[in-house]
């Protein structure tokens, strides 16, 4: 399991279980709960780039990313720690 320390949004961590390029399980600690958790069933079994190619560059209210996009940032990290 790999934790990713998010920054500028609402959620403190994530959680991030791979299996090669394909996620396994992410889990969100901190933010929207009940949308945290729909991301993190919508994007299991899915792989990397994927998720990637729909959530990169999401944004939340006035701010420049949000908890997708860091998803993102902690999906690519999780990849090249393994």
């Amino acid at each position: 399991m790999y934790t990713y320390r998010t920054k500028g949004v609402c959620s403190r961590e994530i959680h991030v279980d791979l299996d090669g390029d394909t996620i396994k399980h992410v889990d969100f600690v901190g933010g929207c709960d009940g949308n945290l958790k729909a991301i993190g069933k919508l994007v299991n079994g899915k792989s990397v780039e994927d998720v990637a190619a729909v959530l990169e560059g999401n944004t939340c209210g006035r701010r420049s990313t949000s908890c997708a996009d860091q998803l993102v940032h902690a999906l690519r990290e999780a990849r090249q720690a393994q």
